[in-house]
């Protein structure tokens, strides 16, 4: 029996839930966006009302503004987003315990074991959600109904606003392979730019091609996205207790002024390493690998990684590890516009992927544990008084915003 999958895509969701607060504005076109005096200034969210006149989603104010003149502007607040993703979440546990969010405002549901109690069809249930989301937290949103997850969230970007389409075994080719090839679940704009070289602009035409042909143009990635294509997903919806070890975590942070000067990309890397190794040790983890990500002011990217000599959760190390890499990587005086540290290879047990050392110092290892004190009493005025109250070196001149 084939599985019924739903995937429910709460619509236009910071935007929706700011308008609660702001009923008046439900049909002026209104966007969520960051700071519009700094370079964050982006769109993150949109009404309708702003959406028919063609404002998107992270394009810069500037640009919103040109297509809507009279655009109302509110500021985010992520806590509350959080807040409404977790009750609805919670009501999407009534109807299953396969429960998959993706992202603060999408979920995968699995209903295939309770249909038979929740009674009638994936389209029903699907209904059922739409209107209780509807009436209990005055938002909607647009449920697709499949075999598969992927199918799925194809379904729910198939008609929006408060909308539930089915692709059933019957259907999915009529409505599935006319759709652009970007619709399809990680293809991102580099893939799709890849495969419309080759005149692969449809999902269609995705299935029809040799899956060895796609092998060699995206790797393991085109041999996946053929089988997506061909309708093959059987991937299962992972409850969130069940969900995937963590294999790395990262920080990164988009300056408001280009860094110019070594000094100054040295600190702001002992910054982001700091704020990842307190990440790690908070979660018992400990990185086998660094990796740095630069984006200089042209939007050109260099990623750079290595492996550490042995696993740790200690900010020294890390930064150290970064710093090398960024030293060799960085030619002055390119102006650096993003940086990004992320520890890989992430493991919870200590000696994963260590080597001995035959000749290992004494020494050194006390200077590791008065490193591990130091760092885990930092820790612990942070859980009381907040992560900003105490830093390594000069004050923090960057506001790391966290990536994974």
């Amino acid at each position: 029996m084939d599985r019924v999958i739903l995937h429910c895509d709460l619509n236009n969701f910071y935007a929706s839930v700011e308008l609660l607060s702001h009923p008046d504005l439900r049909d002026v076109p209104t966007a969520v966006c960051g700071d519009p005096t700094s370079r964050h200034g982006i769109i993150l969210a949109k009404n309708q009302a702003a959406k028919a006149l063609g404002v998107q989603t992270a394009e810069t104010i500037y640009q919103a503004r040109q297509k809507a003149p009279g655009l109302v502007l509110l500021p985010p607040h992520h806590r509350l987003y959080h807040a409404y993703s977790k009750k609805i979440n919670t009501l999407y546990g009534t109807y299953t315990d396969l429960v998959e969010p993706f992202g603060v405002d999408e979920s995968w549901l699995d209903i295939t074991g309770s249909l038979h109690l929740l009674g009638g069809s994936g389209e029903e249930v699907a209904n059922r959600i739409r209107q209780q989301v509807r009436e209990e937290f005055g938002l909607t949103v647009s449920v697709g109904v499949s075999f598969n997850k992927i199918f799925a969230k194809l379904g729910s970007d198939y008609r929006k606003p408060d909308a539930t389409t089915v692709i059933s075994r019957d259907n999915w080719q009529e409505m599935v392979w006319p759709l652009p090839v970007q619709s399809l679940l990680f293809v991102g704009h580099a893939a799709a730019k890849v495969l419309s070289r080759h005149a692969i602009g449809t999902i269609g035409q995705l299935a029809a091609c040799p899956p060895e042909l796609l092998e060699q143009l995206l790797g393991r990635q085109g041999l996946q996205l053929h089988r997506y294509a061909n309708g093959l997903d059987n991937s299962p919806v992972r409850p969130q207790h069940c969900s995937e070890p963590v294999k790395s975590v990262g920080n990164g942070t988009t300056f408001s002024r280009d860094l110019t000067d070594w000094p100054s990309i040295a600190q702001a890397l002992q910054v982001l390493s700091d704020s990842v190794a307190m990440r790690l040790r908070r979660q018992g983890l400990y990185a086998g690998g660094v990796q740095v990500t630069i984006r200089d002011a042209r939007f050109q990217t260099i990623t750079r990684q290595k492996r550490l000599d042995r696993p740790t959760h200690l900010m020294q190390e890390l930064s150290q590890g970064a710093c090398d890499l960024a030293r060799r990587a960085w030619k002055a005086p390119t102006p650096v516009r993003m940086l990004t540290v992320t520890a890989l290879s992430v493991t919870q047990a200590a000696d994963a992927y260590e080597q001995l050392d035959l000749l290992h110092n004494a020494g050194e290892e006390e200077r590791r544990d008065r490193q591990e004190k130091l760092e885990q009493t930092m820790d612990s005025i942070r859980s009381r008084f907040g992560d900003d109250v105490i830093a390594f070196g000069k004050p923090r001149r960057v506001n790391p915003r966290d990536e994974l």
